[in-house]
């Protein structure tokens, strides 16, 4: 058995407990988690025992290497979808309430034969996606490589006077030299007072001679992603940023320490959050201490207060606790781990000491 089939038949098993014959997949991701498509329209009917992939004439010939039966619409692709259900006489269809667009589910609704109906269902691919198979984990740590090399490189070329613009079109040109298809989100590059702001686009401006540069990256390597943030300062930094880096430091090797398998996010969450609060920088952790990533860059579990996700050997995730003081700067330091039996592994090779250029 494939690794697609394998995961077709873990979600397939589910529907009975969801009280559905069928789920209709049009996540883009979770499309590509189950059949490999990657294309930019196609969307899956999941049955107990088969799938149904359908697309456009314009992937009538990548269709033909899909696992399963593809139907290739000329039109909305739900009208094939509802032939479909009509032939199988399905009478109750899951959709994934979170992706599916208003649009198309009146459609499919208007089009379903006599008896048939719809039901939202939770994130039931996303869930089974959290655990990542060891192609996938392989796939992650090579995206993790590109993504810390091509960040040694652009630290060599920083300097003062070039723009965050300057510096984020340099990391992606980097990675993508590495090997990478494109960065997985747009990079975050900060300088100064503009640190602060957690998840700030690169702008014209010059970074200067003592200023704080925040730096966001990641990569995507066959569709897995990478995900790494680290700060520099340009010459040295005052004591101020230096304790304020100490504490971030110290919150997220605590986050690393509380991964384990077993454990709750929210307990890793909490963990990094206690240590903030003894350097009394809690009130300005703003955001969550992690995510998971894998086929898309924010993925589950969410490393969030009082998130109840158990965490698994086999997830990979980011930890990357911040502070961001208005006015001043802002440090976060991120890293991206694999959950073991007992532990975690960091796979982040890039140094976490505070550099100075």
């Amino acid at each position: 058995m494939t690794e697609i089939e394998q995961r077709r038949r873990d979600v397939a098993g589910r529907l009975a407990e969801l009280k559905i014959d069928a789920l209709l997949v049009t996540s883009p991701a979770n499309v590509r988690y189950l059949s490999g498509y990657t294309g930019s329209n196609g969307i899956l009917l999941l049955l107990p025992g088969e799938t149904h992939f359908f697309t456009d004439p314009r992937y009538a010939i990548v269709s033909k290497s899909i696992p399963g039966k593809s139907h290739v619409v000329k039109g909305p692709l739900t009208a094939g979808v509802a032939k479909v259900i009509k032939r199988k006489r399905l009478r109750k269809i899951g959709f994934e309430s979170a992706w599916t667009h208003y649009e198309d589910y009146d459609k499919l609704k208007e089009a379903l034969p006599l008896g048939a109906s719809l039901a939202p269902v939770g994130r039931i691919v996303e869930e089974r996606r959290m655990l990542k198979s060891a192609e996938e984990i392989s796939l992650i740590r090579s995206s993790v490589r590109i993504n810390s090399e091509a960040f040694a490189r652009v630290l060599k070329r920083l300097r003062p006077g070039v723009t965050e613009r300057d510096v984020a079109a340099e990391i992606d040109f980097q990675q993508k030299m590495q090997g990478a298809e494109k960065s997985s989100f747009d990079t975050i590059v900060a300088a100064g007072a503009r640190s602060a702001l957690p998840h700030a686009h690169p702008s014209a401006h010059r970074i200067g001679a003592n200023e704080l540069v925040l730096i966001d990256m990641g990569a995507f390597l066959d569709g897995y992603a990478s995900d790494m943030t680290r700060v520099v300062h340009m010459g040295s930094p005052p004591k101020k940023i230096r304790n304020m880096y100490r504490a971030v430091l110290e919150a997220q090797l605590a986050g690393i320490a509380a991964v384990r398998a077993g454990t709750t996010a929210g307990n890793v969450d909490a963990a990094t959050r206690q240590v903030l609060k003894q350097h009394n920088l809690h009130r300005e952790f703003v955001h969550s201490t992690g995510h998971g990533l894998g086929l898309e860059i924010h993925e589950m579990p969410r490393v969030g207060k009082k998130d109840k996700t158990r965490l698994e050997e086999g997830m990979a995730m980011t930890i990357e606790p911040g502070v961001y003081v208005e006015g001043l700067a802002g440090i976060r330091i991120e890293d991206t781990v694999l959950v073991t039996r007992n532990g975690c592994e960091v796979l982040t090779p890039t140094s976490k000491d505070f550099i100075q250029v």
